[in-house]
């Protein structure tokens, strides 16, 4: 069956200094020379720009490849550029020293306003430098020279969902990191597991950055739409005034779950909280958290937003991290192989963020997770323990998020407002392998 599907670039100012560059899509190194393809794309947007305002309308980004020995007056004379531009690009003197360095089939982008008229030209250079040519009220400029140049763009990708949510990524060109992260951010809301259906769909707004041999690298998600079984759920991403970074919805309200009750894959729940004989000691006494039985090695993540209180060797617990949270809670991990890299006290730290590995420890008869969950000092059960929701944002910060996140989900709503994502599918079950 075939898939609908649609891509969308947004240039975005990565340098203050700089000029704008704009979006592309991503490129290969150095193949072979293709046609000219041309983009539908909003206008740049400045990811630094705290204000985010702008005209949505619309303008036209032009990939293309340098070809082999083409100089700069050919390339712009095949991209139609009008004389004033031939001319600036033939006698000015911060032009000129260009000509020599021209990068041969490597991405050459432009943006063109509404009459075909070029606005800003990106130029690829040897040393994997870049120099940008931008039309203005004087006249036009260039930038300097600027190494290693990788501009972060913004780029949206939508998709209708027939065999599996990685198949359709496939399809549409969009890289396996961001669709395990939109499972990631939706899956407090949708089992991927069971609840896909034929037909369902989303769009999905992200950072990516393109080095000047067009070799991209991807970000994060911005903002999203996710479909399924009908219900329609969006999510945006925010940073607030503390720097802490985490999704919600568009009336403010934190998605997700305040803790994780289990902070690793693991494979057995090898001892209960509660009274125990003590496997080593032999002492019959309260066992104070859960032990989780894993492979030495795996990831032990953050249970919850907070704030790293001590990290070391501590008794019978090994090599153990200790997080502060909210509300007097505190978690503890113990028994681990190692630390995350870089790991300090009084660190700031996100919920899902690794601070560990599992390992053997202290007193331990074989590799696992002795995971602790305290209020007010007082150690609970984990599996049975009433556990805070997310932190919902201060009144105070709501005006701010309106202001950052107006954009993105004004894109998000340009983009499903199109037929391609109204034409919904018969809402069939379907076999969720793989994806």
């Amino acid at each position: 069956m075939a898939l609908h599907r649609r891509s969308l670039w947004v240039g975005s100012i990565a340098l203050g200094s700089a000029i704008s560059l704009l979006a592309v899509a991503a490129i290969d190194p150095l193949p072979a020379p293709t046609p000219q393809e041309v983009i539908n794309a909003l206008p740049p947007i400045s990811l630094a720009d705290p204000e985010w305002r702008l005209s949505l309308s619309s303008a036209r980004v032009v990939r293309e490849r340098l070809q082999r020995g083409e100089t700069l007056t050919a390339l712009l004379t095949r991209l139609g550029a009008d004389n004033e531009l031939l001319a600036f690009a033939r006698t000015h003197p911060a032009v000129q020293p260009l000509h020599r360095r021209l990068l041969s089939q490597a991405p050459v982008v432009v943006k063109l306003d509404d009459e075909g008229r070029v606005q800003q030209l990106a130029l690829p250079l040897t040393r994997g430098e870049q120099a940008v040519v931008a039309r203005n009220e004087e006249g036009f400029s260039v930038s300097a020279p600027l190494s290693s140049f990788a501009p972060s763009f913004l780029e949206i990708r939508e998709g209708t969902i027939h065999t599996s949510l990685f198949a359709t990524a496939d399809e549409i060109g969009l890289p396996h990191e961001i669709v395990s992260r939109m499972a990631e951010v939706f899956g407090t809301e949708i089992d991927f597991t069971r609840d896909l259906r034929s037909g369902d769909s989303f769009v999905v707004l992200y950072e990516t950055s393109i080095d000047a041999l067009g070799e991209t690298k991807v970000g994060d998600i911005l903002a999203a739409q996710f479909t399924n079984r009908g219900k329609t759920y969006r999510v945006v991403r925010y940073q607030d005034r503390d720097g802490e970074t985490a999704f919600y919805t568009p009336d403010g309200k934190a998605l997700g779950a305040g803790f994780l009750r289990y902070p690793l894959k693991f494979t057995r729940i090898s001892s209960t909280f509660g009274l125990r004989t003590h496997p080593i000691t032999g002492e019959h006494k309260h066992h104070l958290g859960l032990d989780f039985a894993a492979p030495t090695g795996t990831p032990v993540l953050a249970a919850s937003d907070g704030r790293v209180s001590f990290i070391g060797t501590q008794n019978g617990y090994g090599q153990i991290v200790v997080l502060e949270h909210r509300h007097g809670y505190e978690t503890r991990y113990g028994h681990l192989s190692a630390f995350a890299p870089g790991l300090k006290v009084g660190q700031r730290i996100q919920q899902g963020t690794i601070v560990g590995y599992v390992g053997a420890t202290g007193l331990a008869t074989g590799p696992h997770l002795h995971y602790e969950i305290r209020i007010a000092g007082k150690p609970f059960d984990p599996q049975t323990v009433q556990l805070p929701g997310p932190e919902p944002l201060p009144e105070k910060e709501l005006a701010r998020f309106r202001q950052y996140t107006d954009l993105p989900l004004t894109q998000l709503d340009i983009a499903a407002r199109t037929p391609l994502l109204a034409d919904r599918r018969k809402n069939e079950p379907f076999s969720a392998h793989g994806g």
